[in-house]
């Protein structure tokens, strides 16, 4: 599948690493901050966002002990994240994200991340930690930095 506008029918669907919901709560770096909030705002109006357990436990420890985001803060935006009916890791998930390991030679995070990916449907990974373009288990990597929510039709009314 390519991240080319027009070359799917199929409506992108877009699992978000932890990174990025990170650098939306950015404030050391106001750039990349616009440009992770433009994305998840994106996701959210036109409902095509995915998560999963492992990210959404990941960004509640990294905001909280590394951010200095306050418990009850991350906990509400960790609420506001289960709209997205966050993926369940799983025996499944793990089988598959070592294999993805042994595959494409990434850390087993990042395996875990396109297991999930692949496995609660998304059609793409956004992530600055994998390489862009890069199509693993039909799944097609996004760096937030390098593509624009446009470039997916994710600007267009919603029409479900």
């Amino acid at each position: 599948m390519s991240s080319t506008p027009g070359a799917t029918s199929k409506a992108p669907v877009v699992f978000v690493d932890t990174q990025v919901l990170l650098a939306a709560d950015d404030v050391f770096d106001p750039g990349r901050r616009g440009i992770a909030r433009a994305w998840l705002q994106a996701l959210w109006n036109q409902r095509a966002g995915r998560v999963s357990t492992q990210v959404l436990s990941d960004y509640y420890v990294t905001a909280t002990q590394r951010f200095g985001l306050s418990a009850g803060d991350a906990r509400a935006k960790v609420r506001r994240f289960q709209l997205w009916k966050p993926w369940q890791i799983d025996h499944r998930t793990v089988e598959t994200a070592w294999g993805v390991e042994a595959r494409f030679g990434l850390t087993y995070w990042d395996a875990l991340v396109v297991a999930s990916a692949a496995q609660s449907c998304a059609t793409h990974v956004l992530s600055a930690s994998l390489t862009h373009d890069q199509h693993i288990d039909g799944v097609t990597i996004l760096d937030p930095y390098q593509v624009t929510p446009q470039a997916l039709g994710l600007d267009k009314p919603l029409t479900r």
